[in-house]
């Protein structure tokens, strides 16, 4: 995985950040926060209509419980493109195996494993793949025990029961399911480069907000300011709903307590 790395450090790269404002405090800030209260501090930082990932893209799953299909976090940018490359057709069983395993390693693999960390979340444009499963239960699970929060993606996802049953939380435009493998049908394009999700431009280090009204990207240069009036947005709204409830005789979820 290393070599890989380093063979493709052309158009691998990290691009310059705020750098005034570590990880673990943007985490911090965002931490809570739902998507409308995010959107309402864009609007007052003057970024409208900024970050807006398009409503197409929804939780595969919701819990509306304990929400564990919210998330914010730090975004790892993925793109992978259709190939255009001659695929033999049929393969011999014998050599399919052998041939699988290259376009894994060498065409379409995930170079990106080795800068997941704690607050990570993974987002994959990977528009026009079409019935590709660039995403499945397995590798999920792998992401997820590295570190990251959340998932979000232009493409096609499979194994769908599972990573419900998973409890990984995964934005998708529901209609895209993906059954094939990645062999013969797309390749790796770049990491940790500008990419586009719903209209979004995501960029890497930018916060990904998710919950059940979508996903919201907030450039990571205004992040601080924009969660410090979300969070106002969030308490008054809280404490407006807690009288309400009392009024009502309802007993104080989570959505209504400090």
């Amino acid at each position: 995985m290393m070599a890989w790395l380093l063979g493709l450090s052309f158009w691998m790269f990290l691009p310059a950040q705020d750098t005034t404002v570590n990880d673990s405090t943007l985490l911090t800030l965002c931490e809570g926060l739902r998507v409308a209260d995010v959107v309402d501090a864009m609007d007052m930082v003057g970024l409208r209509h900024v970050g807006l990932v398009d409503t197409r893209i929804q939780p595969l799953w919701r819990d509306l419980e304990d929400f564990r299909h919210h998330f914010c976090g730090l975004a790892l940018t993925v793109r992978y493109v259709p190939t255009n490359k001659i695929v033999p057709n049929p393969i011999p069983e014998a050599e399919f195996d052998a041939w699988s395993s290259h376009w894994y390693n060498t065409l379409s693999p995930e170079p990106f494993i080795e800068l997941i960390r704690p607050g990570t979340v993974i987002v994959i444009d990977a528009s026009g793949n079409g019935d590709t499963g660039s995403i499945g239960s397995y590798n999920t699970l792998v992401w997820y025990a590295r570190g990251a929060r959340g998932i979000v993606t232009t493409g096609s996802v499979r194994d769908t029961d599972e990573i419900i049953k998973q409890r990984i939380p995964l934005y998708l435009d529901p209609l895209q399911r993906g059954r094939g493998i990645r062999p013969g049908r797309n390749e790796i394009e770049s990491v940790n480069r500008p990419v586009e999700i719903g209209g979004a431009l995501v960029r890497p280090g930018d916060v990904v907000v998710a919950d059940g009204d979508g996903v919201v990207v907030v450039p990571r240069e205004h992040a601080v300011r924009v969660f410090q009036l979300a969070r106002r947005v969030l308490q008054a709204d809280k404490q407006g709903r807690r009288q309400l409830y009392q009024q009502l005789g309802l007993p104080l979820d989570k959505t209504v307590q400090e």
